[in-house]
């Protein structure tokens, strides 16, 4: 009896090991693949990631300083079950071109025009915006310019007001004010591999569980020849999102999109203030914070691609 017994529960063992491998294959053939692209987008090649059915509603994930669309490899597949994800890289960043300066002048406008063209030649005539850092002033540009495409609008530690700006910014506005080469040489260690990791493990509770790959590729891509001049060109341009603050902050009054902020309240850039602030503009705003840094997809994307699905299957999902 006790043979058949042990028989009969190692069989069942056997059994319940047997569907939980048949679960995960399943699981793993039906999870969105993420394809990757390049397209050309006026004299740039534009280089970006896709998921998701294209007949579905399209999010455009805008990154910002110093990464690249590889920030959002995590949460593409997490909204692309039900979604159509675009996350491009934008011109002098992760994989797309990089024109010299003589060639592509290297302004917020210039990277929104870009960016509006690329979704243009996309043929994305309706997409909800997903921004984080300098993706948003870019983002917020797309917005302004055309407010008819625009379904909703997450903001990852997205900044569009003063009151988020916090000390971190002083040596770049010291720079604003004086565009001296004295000013702008102070700020090349900003370029260099330890200060991008600080970016990364800043606030962050448990620096182990940030990949190195990140602060690795983005110093890598940094490091290419001239880049650097490129970075410090929109260090100084970044005065002129300061400056359109008040053009946006219209918007959001005008237009009232759809808007949630996912905010890693121990940013040392863009402060949790910035965040509430949405809502003196946007009575439809939603904030929510997260005890975590700059990159609060490194630490958090679980529970804040979750929070992004619930606001976009509320928002902008096909019915």
């Amino acid at each position: 009896m006790g043979v058949l017994v042990t028989v009969g529960l190692v069989g069942g063992q056997a059994a319940v090991a047997a569907q939980a491998t048949t679960a995960r294959k399943s699981s793993a053939a039906l999870a969105p693949q993420t394809s990757f692209h390049y397209v050309q987008v006026d004299d740039v090649k534009v280089f970006y990631r896709e998921a998701g059915d294209p007949s579905a509603p399209t999010i455009v994930l805008l990154h910002g300083f110093p990464t690249s669309s590889f920030m959002y490899r995590n949460l593409i597949p997490m909204l692309a079950d039900r979604y159509h994800v675009i996350a491009p890289d934008l011109p002098g960043f992760g994989f797309s071109e990089s024109p010299d300066r003589t060639q592509y002048t290297y302004t917020f406008d210039h990277l929104a025009q870009t960016m509006d063209h690329f979704t243009e030649t996309l043929h994305l005539d309706k997409y909800a915006l997903e921004v984080f850092d300098y993706g948003a002033p870019v983002g917020w540009r797309l917005a302004a310019e055309h407010p008819e495409r625009i379904t909703a609008i997450i903001s990852q530690n997205g900044n569009a007001y003063e009151e988020g700006l916090s000390d971190g910014w002083n040596p770049i506005q010291k720079y604003w004010k004086d565009p001296s080469e004295e000013n702008r040489n102070a700020l090349r260690p900003l370029l260099k591999v330890d200060s991008i990791k600080w970016q990364y493990t800043h606030g962050v509770s448990n620096p182990d569980k940030i990949a190195p790959e990140t602060y690795t590729l983005d110093a890598a891509l940094v490091s290419r020849p001239g880049n650097d001049e490129i970075q410090l060109d929109l260090f100084r341009d970044y005065a002129t999102n300061v400056a359109r603050y008040p053009e946006f902050q219209a918007y959001f009054r005008k237009y009232h999109p759809p808007l949630l902020a996912v905010w890693g309240k121990n940013d040392p850039f863009f402060l949790p203030a910035g965040a509430e602030a949405f809502k003196r503009d946007d009575p439809k705003a939603e904030v929510r914070l997260y005890d975590t840094g700059h990159f609060a997809l490194e630490t958090n994307v679980k529970e804040i691609g979750q929070t992004i699905h619930e606001f976009l299957d509320r928002n902008v999902a096909r019915h």
